[in-house]
């Protein structure tokens, strides 16, 4: 079937809610490929951790920006528009219909608005990232007396969202939370024409699908990637890696804490970021809320859009 060369549609929520499976059943039925907009699975050499689909999963079905970039790369909103840009370019050739997976909300709103991109002076970025290498906490006191207000928003290792708070600041002469306050998405029509999919749950049965699925990870020798990633690249690297787990399981391989433990804390950190992407998509005004389960209400739904009723 060929599709609407502006149609995109997306499957969002929080995390172990189902979007996987979803997804999966409307790519089969709608002539669909999945282009991935979880801020996480686009690293390769994060697997078990990130819950991306398995290589089964994928097999008849194609799916993009999986696995993309390494976790020494930067990734931010504005490249994720501009990778997205071009797979769902593809797609529109092929007469498919690109379908938008993942959790991160700040991902899709650039990729509907677009997003307000500063012009950073390259000789002050180079800079900085060169400094944030041995003087990463130099860096964040700075940008603490410069912008107190981001700085307090952020992680004082992140050092992606350090430098580029600085780059802006020190190119602009403005505070990088003043842009943020006026709106980076400058937009006021979509760029594509989207229909969005929410999936939500009970909060018990959903916090109840988190901590089985923790479960499941660790039994998927998720501890063998933690410690294979602290042999292949040392402690370090974990400083780059947000996703949530990967940090507490290192202690745990280093045995500062128990399994159990880790088990434990992974559970409440996935239920808490859980709990932050509900709030984050409920302040969506055009998401349709659907149980996972209600695949065929779903496809109806997306049918009725592709065909010219949203």
């Amino acid at each position: 079937m060929t599709q609407d060369k502006n149609k995109v549609v997306v499957v969002c929520g929080p995390t172990a809610s189902g979007k996987t499976e979803v997804s999966l059943f409307l790519a089969k039925h709608c002539s669909g490929e999945i282009v991935n907009f979880d801020s996480q699975q686009f690293y390769r050499e994060l697997v078990t951790g990130t819950a991306k689909p398995t290589p089964k999963e994928r097999e008849n079905i194609p799916h993009h920006l999986f696995e993309a970039i390494s976790i020494f790369d930067e990734m931010n909103a504005g490249k994720f528009v501009e990778l997205a840009d071009k797979v769902v370019r593809e797609i529109f050739e092929r007469g498919n219909l690109p379908i938008l997976v993942g959790g991160t909300g700040l991902y899709l709103r650039a990729f509907e608005y677009g997003i307000f991109e500063a012009k950073i002076d390259p000789e002050v970025r180079k800079k900085l990232r060169a400094l944030a290498q041995e003087r990463l906490d130099e860096l964040f006191s700075e940008l603490k007396r410069l912008d107190p207000e981001y700085a307090k928003k952020i992680h004082p290792h992140d050092r992606v969202r350090i430098t580029r708070a600085l780059e802006v600041i020190y190119s602009t002469g403005r505070p990088f939370s003043l842009f943020h306050r006026e709106n980076p998405f400058f937009r006021k029509e979509k760029r594509y024409s989207t229909f969005k999919i929410g999936l939500i749950l009970p909060r018990k049965e959903l916090y109840e699908r988190i901590n089985t699925r923790v479960k499941k990870m660790i039994a998927s020798n998720w501890l063998e990637e933690v410690k294979d990633l602290y042999k292949k690249y040392g402690e370090e690297v974990f400083e780059r890696i947000k996703a949530i787990g990967y940090r507490t399981l290192l202690q745990a391989y280093l045995g500062k804490i128990s399994l159990d433990e880790a088990i434990s804390i992974i559970q409440r950190d996935t239920r808490h970021y859980a709990k932050r992407q509900i709030s984050w998509f409920k302040k969506e005004k055009d998401i349709h809320w659907f149980h996972p389960k209600d695949v065929e209400k779903i496809k109806t739904a997306v049918e009725n859009f592709l065909s010219g009723g949203e």
